[in-house]
């Protein structure tokens, strides 16, 4: 497929972070600075805006009573010194951050040195220093509270007359706000970066030297993913390893980037080799995501009220000039997932879909207990959606100690019934054991047309939406017969396309499939089947395989030559597309262009852009035009992140115009290379 390149990172939200873990040699000030340069070359090369590095990287986390040495401490600043003027002299627009002891009047501070264009922009203390078991630090440096006012650390520094000092600076680089922590201000009961993040920093960056214990590299991950999330931020870890001392303690050297509670890159603990991670960041993403959170934003309110804001000023921060934009070719290293609705890992998708199953029958059992109704109606076509309701509905029945025989399976074959579907429906509800009812609609359907006046040889809308219509009153007339509830089928992908005829299959009394996009719909159906497979009902495995293997289609027009000749994917578009640009319109709040460009890389491979295009145009098109069809949608449980509940998740009037959003999906540019 076509190679996007010559784009902007900055133009898509998204910031490149480097975390840096280079060999050491103890109070080796020189060699350690060369490791550095080294590292930054390759960070600069790679195109990264922000390169981290572990704390006291200039000499060493190690060095112990050497910190109290002048020789150490000068050499450090000329280290400083000459890193900024490298920095210049290669001419880039990476800030680039290192951990240096740094000498205060009479006191030592554990600080981080954010530099950027050749001259440090600020240096930020370590507030918590750990002063038991392994580690003595309060005998070398003093903690960044106790420093004085957060002013420019002066020129007697032989550095910057104007560097900031102080823990309560964030860094400006465009869109991204950055603030620094060093080590165990991450372990604290109220970390910095919590502070910093209700200020308003998007990206935290953590200094770091960190012993290796057993059980400690898992909590640690933990930990870095749960500030993430609870900061709504992007974390860059970069910790100390290879040559720090191994008199008492081993560094294994991480380098973790995490992202809302995402891992999404780690370096190899205990490599003899320096260790480079570089990932995209998404900001934009992040950004969107605060907006949405109002929990986020209340924190930060009710902090600044209690006075516990970073230190005594709410919002003080040192302006960084940002990169200058200039094109770049996107290999973009932020992962995308192309079915962000479906785990990767076996393991977490097979407890996913348990977990799905026990949400949606939980909330069944509940609506049945509730209204005082024991039966069940449910409409069988043989395809995915309606069996995955079927065996939820069972999978309830079971937990409650009802009889199966108690859920009624209809299946009401029309003009375009297949002897497949149908033949799968029947086979499915016997080996179920639920009461099976057979209905054609076909001769109610050829009076209705007599009665409208419409031609049978004309297969348009109102061909296709009486049947439907005309199953739905089958459905709710025999439930009121038996005193059932009818449970829908329609998934959360049909929701938001409009995929369904208004008062037909849009319509049921309660419906379990209304947040179960069609991708997971298929993995939930498959993780049935091998479920069944192992308990020995080979009959029900068998028959879901096959309904697995079925096309997709609503069975409306007449069958060619026995086979299914309507199929829902060739007209409205694949649903693996649908589902990705749900998630991301809906999740992340993200335009077509960028929607775009990550599909781009998701299905790279499988779609070309023209592809791409047309059915991201028809996505923003019928998800506006249809949002009349959720306004009046039915009750059913949220299973995931993004629901389309009217009551809850997505509140959108019907007559909003997506005039914006296809104005940008035709700007699209196919040949952009």
């Amino acid at each position: 497929m076509e190679n996007y390149n010559n784009v902007n990172k900055s133009e898509y939200g998204y910031l490149r972070v480097a975390s840096c873990v280079p060999r050491v040699n103890v109070a080796d000030v020189e060699y350690n600075l060369n490791a550095i340069i080294e590292m930054v070359t390759q960070a600069h090369n790679q195109h990264a805006d922000i390169a981290v590095f572990p704390e006291l990287s200039i000499t060493g986390y190690t060095c112990g009573d050497l910190f109290h040495s002048s020789k150490l401490l000068n050499s450090a600043w000329d280290a400083i010194e000459e890193l900024c003027q490298f920095t210049d002299a290669i001419n880039t627009d990476m800030a680039v951050v290192v951990g240096a002891p740094v000498r205060k009047g009479n006191e030592i501070y554990n600080c981080a040195v954010f530099i950027h264009k050749g001259s440090v922009r600020g240096f930020v203390p370590k507030t918590y220093l750990p002063n038991y078991k392994e580690f003595y630090e309060k005998r070398w440096f003093v903690s960044g509270e106790e420093s004085l006012e957060c002013d420019p650390i002066g020129s007697y520094c032989n550095i910057s007359e104007y560097a900031a000092f102080g823990t309560n600076y964030i860094f400006e680089m465009g869109n991204a706000r950055i603030a620094i922590e060093v080590c165990e201000d991450l372990w604290a009961p109220i970390p910095q970066s919590s502070k910093a993040a209700l200020n308003g920093a998007n990206v935290i960056l953590n200094l770091s030297a960190s012993n290796e214990l057993i059980g400690k590299h898992a909590t640690l991950l933990r930990l870095i993913q749960q500030q993430s999330k609870s900061c709504i931020a992007a974390y860059v870890y970069a910790s100390a390893g290879y040559g720090e001392s191994t008199t008492d303690l081993v560094f294994g050297g991480n380098a973790i980037i995490a992202e809302n509670g995402n891992l999404l890159c780690e370096g190899n603990r205990f490599s003899r080799e320096p260790q480079l991670q570089v990932m995209d960041i998404d900001i934009e993403a992040l950004d969107n995501e605060r907006r949405l959170n109002t929990s986020f934003v209340d924190c930060g309110r009710q902090l600044d009220k209690n006075y516990i804001a970073i230190q005594a000023d709410p919002m003080s921060y040192d302006d960084v000039e940002a990169p200058s934009a200039k094109p770049v070719d996107l290999e973009l290293l932020h992962p995308v997932k192309r079915l962000p609705f479906v785990p990767s890992d076996k393991d977490d998708l097979d407890n996913r879909c348990e977990e799905i199953v026990n949400i949606q029958a939980a909330g069944l059992m509940r609506r049945l207990e509730f209204t005082h109704i024991s039966k069940l109606v449910v409409g069988i076509s043989g395809g995915l959606d309606s069996t995955l309701a079927l065996l939820v509905a069972v999978e309830a029945f079971d937990k409650l100690g009802w009889d199966r025989s108690d859920i009624y399976g209809i299946t009401m074959p029309g003009f375009g019934t297949t002897d497949r579907t149908y033949n799968n429906a029947l086979e499915l509800m016997r080996s179920l054991g639920v009461t099976i009812k057979e209905i054609s609609i076909v001769p109610a359907v050829e009076q209705h047309f007599k009665d409208i006046e419409h031609d049978y040889a004309n297969h348009d809308v109102t061909y296709e939406n009486s049947q439907a219509r005309e199953r739905t009153q089958i459905l709710m007339d025999y439930a009121n017969k038996v005193n059932a509830l009818v449970l829908g089928t329609g998934d959360l992908s049909e929701l938001a396309l409009g995929w369904a005829t208004y008062n037909g299959d849009h319509m049921s009394m309660y419906n379990v499939n209304c947040s179960i996009p069609k991708t997971l719909v298929r993995y939930l159906v498959s993780w049935f089947a091998t479920k069944a497979q192992t308990s020995g009902e080979k009959t029900t495995a068998a028959t879901l395989r096959d309904v697995l293997d079925t096309p997709i289609s609503p069975e409306l027009t007449p069958a060619e030559n026995g086979e299914i000749k309507q199929k829902t994917e060739d007209l409205v578009g694949p649903y693996e597309l649908h589902d990705f640009f749900l998630y991301n319109t809906v999740r992340h709040n993200f335009g077509p262009k960028k929607i775009f460009l990550l599909a781009l890389k998701a299905f790279e491979g499988s779609y070309d852009a023209e592809t791409i295009k047309k059915w991201l145009t028809t996505f923003c098109r019928r998800f506006f035009n249809q949002q009349f069809k959720r306004s009046c949608s039915t009750d059913g449980p949220k299973v995931g992140s993004v629901s389309l509940s009217p009551r809850g998740d997505w509140r959108m009037p019907s007559d909003a115009s997506s005039a914006l959003w296809l104005r940008e999906c035709e700007e699209i540019d196919l040949q952009e290379k």
